[in-house]
């Protein structure tokens, strides 16, 4: 039986590629120590994932933290050259959250990173590593693009390269504040392409927008889309940081994510660099996405826009997946944001 590796296993991406494995007779080991919770309270536990891992008798569990570079070279000698495929989509993934805590930040997502590279380089140098890297590796430098306001919208001038597709990997990662989140994430993006380019692993760097779907713990300090749909089915009062609530930002169904992490399994390349998220395909505003909420379900829902955004926060990033596109054509979306939205908030009734 194959095995497959997985971190931040009950997280949203995680899990849902550890089910898209489980289904296809994998053996997967899932490392998840739930420090979703610790960063954001208990409302944003993954634990609730893990009970629907457990079902699974293909699947075990390892409440690991990827700091421990000892216990991750333990796990991975276990399986020695027999994991296939590792799939590290664990990490401290708020702004806000890193600024409290920079060595935390620094630790989780750079170490815990170069950890795993390190135990598959050593243990596993014939696997597939793939990354869930971030939008964030660009800073603030996408808000310096022409951008027009428009009534529920900010939108990039219809004469500059990135109207048409969007943000594509030619915008440079220098010269930009990217909060000490986006830091730690630059730091490991560029160590998983490097052990890709000097050692010769099978690296694949997906550099995401927002990521979302039903498996998502929205907090309020990460999971734009996920949070306000819990705020408005469990009627709560939801804050628009900054931007006049006419942010953009492009949402990619984890589904839809996960599929091409499979395509690239598939066939694997040493440290290539993806920007991989909702494209022209699915790409909301704050206020476009609480108008659809309201109009679908014919409910109001309480919300204020604070003047303060957030420091290294987009005002508009939509990102051109052509490059992916041209690696595998096979791939393409196959849920709307319209129906992902619908199905997040079935899922935070049924949660609930």
């Amino acid at each position: 039986m194959s095995i497959a590796l997985i971190t931040g296993s009950c997280g949203l991406i995680g899990s849902e590629m550890a089910f898209f494995l489980l289904d296809r007779g994998m053996e997967v080991h899932g490392i998840d120590n739930d420090m979703r919770s610790y960063f954001f309270g208990s409302e944003a536990s993954t634990n609730w994932n893990l009970k629907k891992l457990s079902v699974y008798k293909n699947y075990n569990h390892y409440n690991i933290d990827i700091r421990d570079i000892d216990a991750v070279a333990a796990l991975f000698k276990k399986f020695e050259n027999n994991i296939s495929i590792v799939v590290h989509t664990a990490a401290q993934p708020s702004h806000d959250w890193a600024a409290k805590e920079p060595l935390t930040d620094f630790g989780v997502n750079a170490i815990g990173t170069i950890n795993l590279l390190e135990a598959t380089r050593l243990h596993a140098k014939d696997a597939t590593f793939i990354f869930t890297s971030t939008n964030k590796v660009y800073g603030d430098l996408p808000n310096s693009l022409p951008l027009v306001e428009n009534q529920y919208r900010w939108e990039v001038a219809t004469d500059h390269p990135f109207a048409a597709d969007g943000i594509d990997e030619s915008m440079s990662i220098d010269q930009s504040k990217h909060s000490v989140f986006g830091a730690s994430k630059v730091a490991a993006d560029i160590m998983v392409q490097e052990y890709g380019r000097y050692f010769g692993l099978k690296t694949g760097i997906f550099r995401g927008g927002c990521l979302t779907g039903p498996a998502h713990s929205g907090a309020e300090l990460h999971g734009f889309l996920a949070y306000l749909i819990k705020c408005f089915v469990l009627n709560k009062h939801y804050t628009i940081f900054g931007y006049k609530g006419k942010q953009v930002r492009d949402n990619i169904h984890s589904r839809d994510l996960i599929s091409a992490f499979w395509n690239f399994h598939q066939n694997p390349k040493c440290g290539e660099v993806y920007n991989m998220g909702g494209s022209r395909f699915s790409n909301i505003s704050v206020l476009e996405a609480i108008n659809f909420l309201q109009e679908t379900y014919s409910k109001p829902m309480s919300y204020d826009v604070s003047e303060a955004n957030r420091q290294g926060d987009h005002i508009w990033y939509v990102s051109d997946v052509n490059k992916f596109r041209a690696h595998y054509p096979k791939w393409d979306y196959t849920i709307s944001l319209d129906d992902t939205m619908k199905e997040m908030v079935e899922a935070v009734k049924e949660r609930q």
